[in-house]
């Protein structure tokens, strides 16, 4: 009987229902049309559902990591040219993260939604779901059409999520500046396609994992691969949307595009890089190291001067994208000197980081969501003290303040712990420019993670701590129920994550066995988290907690027993001051002036000085995006004057189209008979 159940269980898992929870989300989509002002239906029904949708979608994934790999092939796109699925242990990871992420920010989302955010509930739901569907078929597409078709239908759900309240111009811009960059990248990704069939017509993943491309013509897919993705991931220069759009998004909607979008990237990155392309070149994964690391130190000085908490956890995704470049090129340098045990080590660094960025950024997106609703302010100038008011929404967004800094005992401690001990396993690298290059590395993406602490303690001690430096601010509500459920769903990740390493690494051991050809799931066992040999690092989360649990029981103690009856409560003084008010605490530009002073040169700041007649000086300091004024601005002037010359060709006159009609038919003629 115990058999029949178990095996009746197996052939449950199958690529079968992966699709049916695609035509789920897409029938709930299709009721939120039918439903399209109903917020009470949308809110308190469709989402949930959806949400629900998502945790079946999760435990599917989780049974099918260790499955063979399934196909599918759906006559749903052109003749000839139907729709290939496949289902494999890479796929499944990031459908495991997709599934279980999304249960958590749609169950937020069914309190949060509750005027449509200037679009009609239904039609949200419709976009939302629409983009959830369309993220689970880009990661088991298996043919190049499939694959762009979903690509698409993700950024354009995406952008008119983005672009819900449209009727405010700077939303409307970051909209349309995030569609452009992303329809950039989709060209290049169908011209890696191009790349990878080698001219055979036949453009399934299938086919391109048969080919053996000349080292110059592999070389072109990954340099089309990495801008047509590190577009989509937001790496340097192609950041500049994301800081944009995430902050114009509803909450909800910003935790799914920072927490899950950016890793179909990734997902696209590994699946061209080890398993459509057959060979690595060390110089491949030194520029991934190089722009990975740039754009981590970028992305994380930004969030630092930030005074806007939305695009201060926007540029904390480009520095978290960046750690997992810079550790998808440390794979494929170990990959490519044949060292795949070190190369399963910094790829399982990566997907582990993968998933914790994921919950923890997640729990921080839908956390400010929360105190937007309450108090309907970003500035970080403007609030303060909201622990006292919404207890809830502080409490859970300390637990993803904590993951995000990188601090044990949660998911984001171990993958960066991970992604640093791959690091320093890697002096038997035999090039010795590599050997000195990579403890640099390492130095600098310790600097990254202290920075990140720093930002993380400036986002949560502004926001949560001290006295409110607005009026308003009391009358702050905590968060609904179904917010409260949504974040303990995603804090439960973030702790799970961290508290079951190993175990979590038996997930991922088949997709790197998949890729890299070795794993690492062997060198642990129990509770006990081993990178490469136990004499050298090990990581026990029991052993931590134990450890601090005791440390906590024995200051309790003596504090008790020493100091019982001893202690007196006064008011909070500075320097003798005791008058104090919110004018007196710390600013959000006043905590990141140091780091305002030292990485100067990555600004471009503008300051306006007030001047002796102003009847209420002012000092401000404006911090704007270098890369936007040197690159892009240029760029659009050029494509203007382009365009205007262009623009002269439309004469409105018809027997001039006609004369351009027989040039370019007697031009095509000339080079059709050379």
């Amino acid at each position: 009987m115990t058999e029949d159940w178990l095996q009746a269980a197996t052939q449950w898992v199958h690529l079968d229902w992966v699709l049916l929870v695609v035509a789920g989300w897409l029938l709930i989509g299709v009721a939120g049309i039918f439903a399209l002002r109903r917020l009470a239906l949308v809110a308190r029904v469709l989402f949930p559902v959806g949400g629900a949708f998502g945790l079946a979608l999760f435990v599917i994934a989780l049974t099918s990591t260790v499955s063979s790999p399934e196909v599918a092939v759906l006559p749903l796109g052109l003749p000839d040219l139907p729709f290939h699925f496949r289902l494999d242990s890479l796929s499944a990871f990031f459908l495991m993260v997709i599934g279980s992420v999304s249960a958590g920010v749609s169950a937020f989302a069914a309190g949060y939604f509750r005027k449509g955010e200037g679009t009609p509930p239904g039609l949200l739901a419709f976009e939302y779901h629409l983009f959830l569907a369309s993220m689970v078929l880009v990661v088991v597409a298996d043919d190049a059409y499939a694959f762009m078709v979903m690509w698409e239908t993700m950024a354009l759900s995406s952008f008119f999520l983005v672009t819900a309240n449209h009727r405010i111009i700077e939303i409307q811009r970051a909209g349309y500046l995030y569609l452009l960059i992303a329809h950039i990248g989709a060209i290049s990704i169908l011209l890696c396609f191009g790349v990878l069939q080698a001219n055979t017509g036949d453009y399934t993943f299938a086919n391109m994992r048969a080919q053996q491309l000349a080292p110059f013509w592999a070389s072109l897919a990954f340099l089309l691969a990495l801008f047509g993705f590190g577009a989509k991931a937001g790496i340097l220069p192609l950041h500049v949307w994301l800081p944009e759009a995430h902050p114009a998004a509803p909450s909800p909607v910003s935790a799914l595009m920072s927490g899950v979008m950016l890793k179909t990237a990734i997902y696209g990155v590994l699946r061209v890089f080890f398993d459509l392309l057959h060979t690595q070149t060390w110089w491949w994964g030194l520029l991934l190291l190089v722009v990975g690391l740039a754009t981590a130190l970028f992305g994380v000085v930004f969030a630092a001067v930030q005074v806007d908490m939305k695009r201060l956890l926007a540029y904390s995704s480009i520095e978290n994208i960046g750690l997992l470049f810079a550790g998808i090129g440390l794979a494929v340098l170990f990959s490519a000197y044949g060292m795949q045990p070190m190369a399963a080590l910094a790829l399982t660094a990566v997907l582990y980081h993968v998933a914790s960025h994921a919950f923890f950024k997640s729990l921080l997106f839908v956390g400010t969501g929360a105190v937007l609703h309450a108090t309907s302010e970003r500035n970080l100038g403007k609030l303060g003290g909201l622990i006292r008011y919404m207890p809830w929404v502080a409490w859970l967004s300390l637990i993803g303040v904590l993951a995000s800094a990188g601090l044990p005992p949660f998911g984001g401690f171990v993958s960066e712990w991970l992604l640093l001990q791959s690091f320093l396993f890697s002096p038997g690298l035999p090039s010795a420019f590599l050997n000195m290059l990579i403890p640099v590395v390492a130095a600098l993406i310790a600097l990254i993670a202290a920075l990140a602490g720093y930002t993380m303690v400036k986002f949560f001690g502004i926001i949560f701590l001290g006295q409110p430096r607005e009026e308003k601010l009391a009358q702050a509500h905590d968060a609904s129920g179904w917010e409260r459920i949504g974040m303990l769903w995603l804090v439960g990740g973030c702790l799970a994550l961290g508290l079951l390493p190993v175990q979590f690494i038996a997930l991922i051991d088949p997709v790197t066995r998949s890729l890299v050809g070795a794993g690492m799931a062997d060198t642990a066992g129990g509770w006990l988290l081993v990178p490469v040999a136990i004499e050298r690092a090990s990581y026990g989360p029991a052993i931590f907690l134990l450890g601090v649990a005791a440390s906590f029981a024995l200051a309790f103690i003596l504090v008790r027993t020493l100091y019982h009856g001893r202690l007196r409560r006064a008011a909070a003084w500075d320097c003798g001051y005791r008058w104090q008010n919110a004018r007196m605490q710390d600013t959000a530009e006043g905590f990141g002036q140091p780091i305002r002073q030292i990485f100067e040169p990555f600004f471009r700041l503008q300051r306006e000085l007030p001047t002796p007649f102003d009847v209420a000086p002012l000092y401000r300091v404006t911090v704007g995006d270098p890369f936007w004024h040197w690159l892009y601005l240029p760029l659009a002037a050029i494509i203007e004057r382009l365009a205007r010359l262009i623009g002269r060709l439309q004469q409105g006159r018809i027997a001039v189209y006609l004369l351009y009609s027989f040039a370019t038919l007697i031009t095509v003629l000339i080079v059709v008979q050379q």
